[in-house]
């Protein structure tokens, strides 16, 4: 991923979701982040799911599809 190049969101939640799926993606070969990590951590009650304050999973525009992808078929399975 070159610096230049946009990151999106693929997942919003608590930051232990977050947290779970960067490292799925991750074992895809998929470079994830973790946007707003600290708030999770401070004020865990403020982190709806996917809402306010959530913690987001952030990759590279070129992986959106293949990581949503990836996210949809894990829970699917679960």
């Amino acid at each position: 991923m070159s610096l230049a190049e946009e990151l999106v969101i693929v997942h919003a939640g608590s930051s232990i979701e977050a947290g779970f799926v960067k490292s799925l993606l991750e074992e895809y070969g998929i470079v994830a982040h973790l946007r707003d990590e600290m708030m999770g951590t401070i004020a865990p009650w403020y982190v709806a799911p996917g809402g306010v304050g959530a913690v987001k999973v952030v990759v590279a525009r070129s992986d959106y599809e293949r990581a949503k992808a990836i996210i949809a078929e894990f829970l699917e399975t679960d």
